[in-house]
């Protein structure tokens, strides 16, 4: 499981032409998954996103996660993050999983987010075409792969 984290002041995501997700302060997390991840790593995962001290505190230090600022998520399906450039132009995506697989998978991370969170998490629409529109904090952007552990 692949994340692109980015701390942002607002984010946005249309899908099929339709407003599907909008967030102010938090973190727009894309996700992408391969056929051998699994709940430990949704939960690897959940853990790292809602606790990464990415935020600033009152001395302007990254000290503050979005469980003590009570910043939103933004979850965006993301099949690319698993793109494989070593040969050639053009991208492999042979890594990710295929949608019966990713979207459990998914929903699962969803979930998990917001029972971490205890709130709702915004979404983009798996698998639909996307336009993302945001303003990067800092800027602050977080790989994470789960299999790096």
């Amino acid at each position: 499981m692949r994340l692109l984290i980015q701390r942002v002041s607002h984010a946005s995501v249309i899908a099929n032409g339709v407003l599907s997700g909008k967030i102010g302060d938090g973190l727009l997390v894309f996700a992408g998954f391969e056929e051998s991840d699994n709940e430990k790593d949704i939960e690897y995962a959940v853990k790292k996103v809602i606790n990464l001290r990415i935020f600033d505190d009152s001395q302007g230090v990254m000290n503050l996660s979005l469980l003590t600022t009570g910043g939103d998520i933004l979850l965006v399906s993301q099949f690319t993050l698993h793109a494989s450039t070593k040969k050639g132009n053009r991208p492999s995506y042979i890594k990710s999983a295929p949608p019966k697989i990713a979207i459990p998978l998914y929903n699962s991370f969803k979930e998990a987010l917001e029972k971490g969170l205890n709130r709702e998490v915004q979404t983009g629409v798996f698998g639909a075409e996307m336009k993302v529109s945001l303003l990067n904090e800092g800027p602050v952007t977080i790989w994470i792969d789960t299999k790096e552990r």
